[in-house]
């Protein structure tokens, strides 16, 4: 806490009398301060209690990282691979910036680059849904498409063709440490500073890259060790499951597509590898247990967390909580469960998530409209 703490005065957000004050369960960011950029609102994200969903008896809470400026976790990251890469004097004024995502960290880092002054260019697969790339092409970045058939593992060839051939900075998000650093300096202690004197006995969260688990989750781990930490991943691409090594190249990037790897809705979480900063968290065995969900799940419990709790998040989001109401399920009565939920609904509206979702009036909002005489379509 006094690591996080450190940082925080140093990025000038904390005033004095925030900086002794430990907000409760839900403390949302404080009001009253000005910032001086907009990578200075990152973090801090609020934690809420699911009241609707949650079996009786036990308390289940979720992290809504979408709180950050551009709506999910990775905002974290594209912040911490700048700032690493600025105090390492990796990048000067008018670099460029190469990264392969899935989409949110490609906006993470298009809208540090922006606040900046980097160019920003992105590889993503074709796959990904078409409004990530409209928003990193909006934030000034140039994104440029990868054959869906190469996967996640294709486009990170691409980044690192590009990085070569231009000498641009390459973010390498899944191997590079600053990734799960950062998380292990604010994002755990967020949530240790949230339950300070309260129970806590699991903490759920999927992977992407890896580094809100293995950095958050060696925090956690440290100060309260008796904290069960519960990893999920997709049925279809149960790569921590299989038990099954990944095959790397020498900087530690994926040398070829995971064997247990087959494509699923989850976006942005597990590629078709085991990333460095995965395999980190890992090999401390910070996890008790792995549960897999499906895709079918994500999309349904994503859907009934904006229908009944008024959370709007993504199908990852629905993922870690479908995986988080598993472990409730079972968990002795009194138990206090944390999920992250790491982005908004709003990066899947051309996915199906939003497949049942009509943008015209149903029969049931035309008999309403019925129901008074005037301004009927």
């Amino acid at each position: 806490a006094e690591l996080r703490r450190s940082h925080m005065l140093s990025r000038g957000v904390l005033t004095a009398s925030r900086a002794g004050r430990a907000p409760g369960v839900g403390a949302a960011r404080a009001r009253g301060i000005v910032y001086a950029n907009i990578s200075q609102t990152v973090g801090r994200t609020p934690v809420v209690r699911i009241n609707r969903l949650a079996p009786p008896g036990v308390e289940v809470y979720a992290k809504l990282e979408y709180f950050n400026p551009l709506s999910s976790v990775k905002d974290r990251l594209g912040l911490a691979i700048i700032e690493h890469a600025e105090r390492k004097g990796l990048l000067k004024p008018g670099d460029t910036v190469v990264e392969a995502t899935s989409g949110n960290t490609g906006i993470s880092l298009a809208m540090m680059c922006a606040q900046r002054g980097y160019r920003c260019v992105i590889c993503m697969a074709e796959s990904f849904s078409v409004e990530r790339r409209k928003i990193m092409r909006a934030l000034g970045a140039k994104v440029v498409l990868t054959p869906a058939s190469e996967r996640g593992t294709g486009m990170v060839k691409k980044a690192q063709e590009l990085s070569r051939q231009h000498g641009w900075y390459l973010a390498r998000q899944f191997e590079n440490e600053a990734n799960r650093e950062y998380h292990a300096m604010t994002t755990g202690p967020e949530i240790l500073q949230d339950f300070a004197g309260r129970r806590l006995d699991y903490w759920v969260t999927g992977y992407g890259t890896g580094g809100t688990f293995a950095g958050a989750g060696m925090m956690i781990k440290a100060a309260r060790p008796e904290v069960k930490i519960v990893l999920s991943e997709p049925v279809s691409a149960a790569l921590v499951t299989s038990g099954i090594g990944q095959e790397r190249e020498a900087d530690g990037s994926p040398a070829a597509t995971h064997p247990a790897f087959k494509p699923h809705p989850i976006q942005g979480w597990t590629p078709d590898f085991i990333p460095m900063n995965l395999s980190a968290g890992l090999d401390a065995k910070l996890h008790d247990e792995v549960i897999t969900v499906t895709g079918e799940e994500s999309i349904a419990t994503s859907l009934s967390l904006a229908q009944h709790e008024g959370i709007f998040t993504g199908i990852s989001g629905g993922a870690g909580m479908a995986t988080a109401l598993k472990v409730a399920a079972s968990a002795p009565k009194g138990s206090a469960i944390l999920v992250m939920l790491p982005d908004t609904a709003e990066r899947y509206l051309s996915t199906p998530l939003f497949a049942k979702i009509e943008a015209e009036m149903d029969e049931g909002e035309l008999e309403i409209s019925r129901s008074t005489p005037g301004f009927q379509l």
